[in-house]
């Protein structure tokens, strides 16, 4: 807990602004937020799903790059990133 004591002749903006500071400087607002936003871990089963649907998306796609179907694409706005592989599977598949 952050503690802060008004001075002698200090004026109430400058003992909220040091008690600001303690309190950054303490971290207790980061430990608050992480707090906010803490996430499960996930079960074993559901990191193995995870695991088998993106190999199954990964061999798919391997699959249609061998047989023709699927040209690379590359995003313009990000041309070192390739596009995602919903936007590859849907958007470059030949017919």
């Amino acid at each position: 807990m952050v503690e802060v004591k008004k001075r002698d002749g200090e004026s109430p903006e400058s003992l909220v602004r040091r008690f600001t500071k303690k309190v950054q400087a303490s971290g207790v607002l980061i430990r608050a937020k992480k707090g906010r936003f803490h996430e499960r871990k996930k079960s074993k089963l559901k990191l193995q799903e995870e695991a088998t649907r993106r190999k199954n998306i990964r061999d798919k796609k391997e699959h249609l790059r061998k047989i023709g179907k699927l040209d690379e694409f590359v995003d313009p706005k990000r041309p070192n990133k390739r596009g995602t592989i919903k936007k590859i599977l849907e958007a470059r598949v030949r017919k």
